[in-house]
């Protein structure tokens, strides 16, 4: 008999605002409080203390525009968050500090998050949708540089990039960029060269969400239909489906694989969250608490694995927290 799907661990109310994005901050030492920021339509950024299921700090950098990319930059001191006012904005939290430090402008008016990835002490590219429709800018921060911009050949009707995936096999590795697009393809990317290295059609429709384990050089992908779809990388570099999963139900807003490769988890337009076993795509359970579209899953990174969490942020204002580790 199939186990019951499990309550959320607790619920964090009071963004007054629909959550489209979530990102933990756990993994530092005792006494530091484990937390998680969450980013809103109305332009907040929520700093949530994990102890107390309350906000420490509401942090405002995008003129009341959705705030839909948040992340941290080596440490929960180092904010980038990006929002609908098109800015990607520097933020520096220590001792009280809400100041946004620096901003990059990027005339871009989608929805694509950009992608961050540490190539050094310090050091970080940064890939955005640029303001030309079909490509995508790499900049190297904190230095703003522009380190490549990545073209579609002439012809190729790719669309607007809708997702993107820095990665990099190990550090001394060449950083890759994978993106999805308005077509429904996956492009590998070479930063070095700026050239496409391979491009596969998963979709029908525009892919919403992406995510990559350079480890098994295997990913997986969501549109608005009923298919996730999951592919691998070659030793030639060559994308390849790899194999398609029907839903139930259509839409997929966000994917993100587990630290530990072992779970995937999917946020859904039918307001569920969906567990899938990574390694055959086994379906695990279906979280089941939101009353609208779930926007963004989020898995956290506690150095303790009991103690790691999964947080959902729903367009019905509320960000359910899971403890889905313990079996």
């Amino acid at each position: 008999m199939a186990l019951l799907p499990p309550d959320p661990q607790f619920v964090l109310r009071g963004t007054s605002a629909a959550v489209h994005t979530l990102h933990f901050s756990c993994g530092s030492q005792e006494p530091d409080v484990p937390i998680l920021f969450s980013g809103s339509e109305n332009g907040f950024i929520h700093v949530w203390n994990l102890k107390t299921h309350r906000v420490d700090t509401a942090l405002d950098g995008h003129g009341r525009k959705s705030v839909y990319c948040v992340e941290t930059m080596g440490g929960k001191n180092r904010l980038l968050s990006q929002g609908r006012d098109q800015r990607i904005c520097l933020w520096d939290l220590a001792e009280g500090r809400t100041s946004v430090t620096d901003s990059v402008f990027t005339e871009n008016v989608g929805f694509c998050r950009c992608s961050l990835l540490k190539v050094a002490q310090g050091r970080w590219l940064m890939a955005m949708a640029a303001k030309a429709l079909e490509e995508v800018q790499v900049l190297e921060l904190p230095s703003k540089m522009s380190v490549c911009t990545l073209k579609p050949e002439v012809g190729a009707k790719l669309g607007t990039a809708m997702c993107l995936k820095l990665w990099q096999l190990n550090c001394g590795s060449q950083p890759l960029l994978l993106a999805g697009y308005e077509d429904g393809s996956v492009v590998l990317w070479n930063l070095s060269t700026g050239k496409a290295l391979s491009q596969l059609v998963c979709h029908q429709e525009p892919v919403m969400s992406l995510d990559f384990d350079s480890e098994k050089a295997k990913g997986i992908s969501g549109s608005s239909e009923k298919v996730l779809s999951i592919w691998s990388l070659n030793e030639q570099q060559n994308l390849q489906v790899y194999k398609t999963h029907k839903l139930v139900n259509a839409g997929i807003s966000d994917i993100t694989i587990r630290p530990d490769k072992k779970i995937v988890a999917t946020a859904g337009w039918d307001h569920r969250i969906r567990i899938f076993g990574w390694k055959k795509l086994k379906p695990l359970a279906v979280l089941d608490y939101h009353t609208a579209t779930v926007h963004c899953v989020s898995f956290s990174d506690h150095k303790n694995p009991s103690q790691r969490l999964l947080a959902a942020g729903s367009k019905d204002h509320r960000i359910s927290i899971w403890s889905i580790y313990t079996q």
